[in-house]
């Protein structure tokens, strides 16, 4: 979780980020219309990265959920709902991760706007998967679809089809760079499934703090053995922690992943208890790197998610390593840090 100070200085830093979005966005609407840009609006930075590659610079994209904060419970500021005014389509997660930001769009979107919840477009609900941070009985699926490649690319078509419906005359730009992003997102399924097959017999499972590989475990053939963070973010019980401790040694599980959002002392002691390594810096939605940078997307976090979880595993990732992850179309979205 974010700790006390970091969401003080989240408090006091995003207001400034979101006022210099809106202003990007007002100048780019203001400079060309009629026929000016279209303001799109996307919450957590996967998301946003995608969109980035099939807009590329025909729209502006503006980033509402700060990387590396708790996307599950991020409360966004009032100066979120300026961004939201402007804008022409408004992309969200769905599958009930990013409540609070949807309800801020609905209330402030102009009547022309679309909202689009992704995941709810590409997962029918028979296929909903309910699990250790997010069990049955709570009523929220897993949200975390980006981390498969499969539904990252069921992502990119629906941006595609929304993009194009909104702004017919970019309809073949946008196809293009759909285009091009299913081949690059296609290779890294390979090279995923190449580099995979060099983990030791039965070595493919995940005892992860917060459970975002979900649908990833189900598409590659990994077994997710435990998600440590229970479904109010809060750390587990005593008894509960013991168990996950009788379950690694009882496995020889090699390794633990902990997220890099979610820094854990309860991961550490499991660690440590059961001769496990513990690593922590697995990447649920905090995109590699500054905002520009080479490996600052989706592609690149996949890439650096896959890299550490075989290479702890005791696989290597020669396929992965070699992948190039530069973005299809220039990435010029606001992401809030």
């Amino acid at each position: 979780m974010t700790s006390a100070p970091a969401r003080l200085a989240l408090a006091l830093v995003l207001p400034a980020l979101l006022a210099s979005a809106c202003g990007s966005s007002a100048s780019s609407t203001d400079d060309s219309a009629p026929g000016g840009r279209l303001q799109v609006v996307s919450t957590v930075a996967p998301i946003t990265s995608i969109v980035s590659n099939i807009v590329g610079d025909r729209a502006q994209v503006t980033g509402v959920v700060p990387e590396g904060t708790n996307s599950h419970t991020f409360e966004p500021p009032p100066q979120v709902s300026k961004v939201m005014e402007k804008a022409d389509v408004v992309f969200v997660n769905g599958l009930q991760l990013e409540e609070p930001t949807f309800e801020l769009a609905e209330s402030n979107v102009p009547d022309s706007a679309t909202i689009v919840k992704i995941g709810d477009r590409v997962l029918p609900e028979s296929e909903y998967i309910y699990d250790f941070s997010f069990p049955r009985e709570e009523g929220k699926p897993n949200p975390h679809l980006w981390t498969d490649p499969t539904y990252g690319i069921k992502y990119a078509g629906i941006i595609l089809k929304e993009m194009a419906a909104k702004d017919p005359e970019n309809r073949d730009y946008y196809t293009a760079n759909h285009a091009a992003f299913v081949v690059k997102a296609t290779a890294l399924s390979d090279a995923l499934k190449a580099d995979q097959a060099s983990i030791p017999p039965g070595g493919r499972q995940l005892l992860t703090y917060h459970d975002a590989y979900a649908y990833f475990a189900k598409t590659y053939d990994w077994q997710v053995i435990g998600a440590v963070q229970p479904s109010n973010f809060e750390d587990p019980q005593p008894r509960e922690v013991a168990r996950i401790i009788d379950q690694v040694k009882e496995r020889r599980v090699p390794v633990i992943f902990g997220s890099e959002v979610f820094p854990s002392k309860v991961l550490e002691q499991i660690a440590k208890e059961s001769g496990a390594r513990y690593e922590d810096t697995l990447r649920d939605d905090d995109l590699p790197g500054e905002p520009g940078g080479p490996e600052h997307s989706w592609l690149g976090l996949m890439r650096y998610d896959y890299v550490t979880m075989i290479t702890g595993l005791g696989g290597t990732a020669t396929r992965l390593k070699a992948l190039d992850v530069t973005d299809v179309a220039p990435d010029r979205a606001d992401y809030p840090q």
